[in-house]
């Protein structure tokens, strides 16, 4: 089980990071993760793979005047 923001996540163990945000409809071009306290570099994202325990935060970016 992983948490991201704070919520339980189930299914997501042995998932790319990159996989998880597409698959939960984020757009990767707009987001900054941390993963256990560190960001993770967008060139990162195929190659962190998700395991149980890990600790997600995923801020969004938006856009507006």
């Amino acid at each position: 089980m992983i948490y991201v923001n704070g919520n339980k996540i189930s299914n997501a163990d042995n998932l790319s990071l990159a996989h998880y945000l597409v698959r939960e409809g984020y757009k990767i071009a707009f987001v900054a993760v941390e993963c256990n306290g560190s960001i993770v570099p967008k060139t990162q994202y195929e190659e962190k793979i998700l395991t149980d325990g890990d600790t997600i935060e995923v801020v969004s970016f938006v856009g507006g005047g």
